[in-house]
């Protein structure tokens, strides 16, 4: 009986679109995109909340992060994207970003689970904090700019598309 009870209150509960404790957890998503020569590069993510977390600073050296939440970080390209001597051919790629020091970070591109190109991101200190992890693609005089911000940190790189 109290099984029943549990699968009618579920049933109810949806219903009325109360949520779950599963789906509390869920964080919206984010896009963003930006159009060079002519054709869109789309970064999905989620997009979690700070709530008073250092969530950047308690990286460890080494350790990977997926950038976001509940859910790959994907970048889709329709042509090559060159970050410094990093080539990236077209494709769907997911995005890791990796503490490599104290202070520097590393943006890992993955496909079929190996890495693609990791290539090194530029730190700098944002003058207000960012609550809600927010990833820009930003066309800068026909140039790419991938750039993550977070509480006060931002991490970026410059790419091109052919």
């Amino acid at each position: 009986m109290r099984h029943r009870a549990l699968i009618l209150t579920s049933v109810i509960a949806a219903g009325l679109g109360l949520a779950s404790s599963a789906d509390a957890q869920m964080n919206p998503r984010g896009e963003a995109r930006v159009t060079l020569a002519g054709k869109p590069i789309v970064v999905d993510y989620g997009r979690p909340s700070l709530k008073g977390r250092d969530m950047l600073g308690k990286a460890a050296v080494g350790d990977e992060w997926r950038m976001g939440a509940d859910g790959a970080t994907t970048l889709d390209t329709p042509m090559t994207l060159t970050f410094g001597s990093a080539a990236v051919a077209p494709g769907e790629y997911v995005l890791k970003a990796k503490k490599v020091s104290a202070t520097d970070w590393a943006l890992k591109l993955e496909k079929d689970g190996k890495t693609a190109a990791e290539v090194p991101l530029i730190a700098s200190t944002l003058d207000n904090s960012v609550e809600v992890f927010t990833i820009d693609l930003a066309d800068e005089k026909g140039e790419g700019v991938f750039r993550m911000s977070w509480g006060t940190r931002a991490l970026s790189a410059r790419f091109t598309a052919k």
